[in-house]
């Protein structure tokens, strides 16, 4: 951007109430916003909760993304036009609206991001919807298979193979981020809303389900109300 000037606010975003202190940080400071980028994610090979005592990789991937957009949209708004971008996975899938946290079935750390990655689509899906209209686009990709922390802190047998894989045949972090840094900055994509992206491609995606993801927005809504 040519600015010298960073600011670093932090949260976890598994936490509603660290969310809205983030967000009531920013406000003060800046009432216009330009670019939201989601990109928080966990993978738990056990199942953990949130301190607000929610299943923490749903809390973290999906709630943290609902309830940060939702209470920036004001700000997003305000922009001449503004963009979403967020970061799912291909590795998305098994989504059960009824068990979201694995209160009935057993749990597992794969699934348990692969519901995840699958919500954070259909959110999309369905926040374009309600941006139409607006100077506000939204847009879900694919990174890649990037090396992160992601896998080496999930811990179990899982976590240990895919961190060790992930030395040998991931992506660096800047290479995973080019597509999110192209959908949030690049001229070539503005107005492009409500698609699915890879390797800087739309590509299409299997999850279009415009009752299911007006019913994940309900859970969402409903979830992050306290």
């Amino acid at each position: 951007t040519g600015s010298h000037e960073l600011e670093v606010v932090t949260a976890d975003l598994s936490n509603r109430r660290q969310v809205r202190d983030l967000v009531e940080a920013f406000a003060r400071r800046h009432p216009v916003l330009h670019v939201l980028v989601n990109n928080a994610g966990v993978w738990l090979e056990r199942r953990q909760e949130s301190a607000e005592g929610i299943e923490k990789t749903w809390a973290t991937n999906v709630l943290g993304y609902f309830l940060l957009t939702e209470l920036l949209l004001p700000a997003l708004k305000a922009a001449p036009s503004a963009r979403i971008v967020n970061v799912a996975s291909r590795l998305a899938g098994e989504l059960d609206l009824a068990d979201v946290e694995f209160k009935r079935r057993a749990y597992s750390g794969r699934v348990a991001y692969s519901q995840s990655k699958q919500a954070d689509r259909m959110f999309t899906w369905a926040l374009a919807r309600r941006l139409d209209g607006t100077r506000v686009t939204a847009n879900a990709l694919h990174p890649g298979f990037v090396s992160t922390e992601l896998f080496s802190k999930a811990g179990g047998f899982m976590g240990v193979v895919a961190s060790a894989y992930a030395k040998l045949a991931a992506l660096k972090p800047e290479q995973g981020a080019d597509t999110a840094v192209w959908l949030a900055a690049s001229p070539e994509v503005q107005g492009q809303h409500g698609l699915f992206w890879i390797e800087r491609q739309e590509r299409r995606c299997r999850f279009r389900d415009p009752k299911g993801e007006e019913a994940l927005w309900s859970l969402c809504a409903e979830m992050t109300a306290a």
